[in-house]
């Protein structure tokens, strides 16, 4: 079967490239012998990758000395939990922007370990101007999502928080556009949408926010524990660590992070148009809030909805349903969805618009 466009909001599209390149070394890896998945996490082969992994990513990153980058299992929804476990235990007064289904769980999950403050709380539509947002000076950390990925809203700057480090959930628009990591505290991302695929997650964290865990935490979910071992105190998840490698890779051959962010504007740019221009779909959030990354829309009726949806799969057009829990369409476009992919949707969403318009 020939390959699609995938629009999956995650485990999302990886480059072919990069799978060819995995189907080619899978079986013997750096002429080991053996598949990187049979590999010890403690041989010095891996041990060399992991090290030379975390370089490529503090160059690509423009990390700053004072940061320790780990590689950790648990996913997204495991730091909702580790974040406040790891940083409240002295200071337990927490703020949580609220901008979308995932900060809103994150804020849900920290409530079990520290004291929520909702700074502000999105709309449909948009992010309440700061004047408005409750921050608390005292706060020992303040959480956003720069991307919603199912509610396509974002945040178009870095909120200002003063001296109370900011974390931030990068899971969907990592290496995406260039951030200045030294205005973090604490960043991750988990690997399955830009990163590779899942099973890891990708943590940097600033050196002074390393010793802030409840004693109660263990060794393998505290950040300074996996810090002394270089991420490598229990079995880290070999493949998905290889993927990452990889992906890091292809994001380098292309010209890196500016280069994938000229890529995501010229995207996007061409859907909000093909949207916007047409009086048959419809986004609703407001132009400076909008998703680079995952771009939602409507239809007008759940039946012309449904026969978009299995009409665009028959044209090689997939997974482009919406959340459940928002419905419509989505389509979700990380690094590894080519122009081309775009230009085929737009292509076949005028069409779909001319024949049932």
């Amino acid at each position: 079967m020939a390959r699609v466009y995938n629009f999956s909001a995650g485990p999302a599209a990886l480059p072919e490239s990069v799978l060819q390149r995995m189907k080619d070394e899978v079986f013997n890896w750096q002429g080991t012998g053996v598949s990187i998945m049979e590999i010890g996490h403690r041989t010095a082969t891996f041990q060399d990758m992991l090290a030379l992994l975390e370089s490529k990513i503090r160059k690509l990153m423009n990390i700053p000395n004072n940061y320790k980058v780990l590689f950790l299992a648990g996913g997204g929804q495991g730091l909702f939990s580790l974040i406040p476990m790891n940083l409240t235990a002295k200071n337990k007064a927490v703020d949580y922007f609220v901008t979308g289904i995932w900060s809103d769980r994150a804020a849900k999950y920290s409530k079990r370990y520290a004291d929520v403050n909702v700074v502000t709380t999105a709309t449909s539509s948009n992010i309440p101007d700061k004047s408005t947002w409750k921050l608390n000076p005292k706060a020992k950390y303040a959480f956003y999502c720069p991307n919603e990925t199912i509610n396509g809203i974002s945040f178009s700057q870095i909120p200002n928080t003063g001296n109370v480090p900011l974390v931030a959930d990068l899971t969907s628009c990592i290496l995406s556009q260039n951030i200045d990591v030294s205005r973090y505290g604490v960043l991750f991302a988990a690997a399955q949408k830009n990163l590779g695929i899942a099973g890891i997650s990708l943590l940097i964290i600033r050196d002074d926010l390393l010793d802030e865990a409840y004693d109660s935490v263990p060794d393998v979910f505290n950040f300074k524990s996996q810090s002394e071992n270089k991420s490598l105190l229990n079995t880290i998840p070999t493949f998905p660590v290889y993927m990452m490698d990889l992906i890091v890779d292809w994001v380098n051959e292309q010209g890196g992070v500016a280069k994938m962010e000229q890529n995501s504007l010229a995207k996007s740019s061409k859907l909000y148009k093909a949207i916007d221009e047409s009086s048959f779909y419809n986004n609703l959030i407001e132009i400076q809030y909008r998703s680079r990354i995952n771009i939602p829309f409507s239809l007008p009726t759940q039946e012309l909805l449904d026969n978009f949806l299995l009409e665009a799969e028959r044209e090689g057009l997939k997974y482009l349903a919406g959340h459940a829990l928002v419905g419509g369409a989505r389509a979700s476009m990380y690094n590894a969805m080519p122009e081309a992919g775009v230009n085929s949707l737009v292509d076949f969403m005028k069409y779909f618009a001319s024949k049932y318009a």
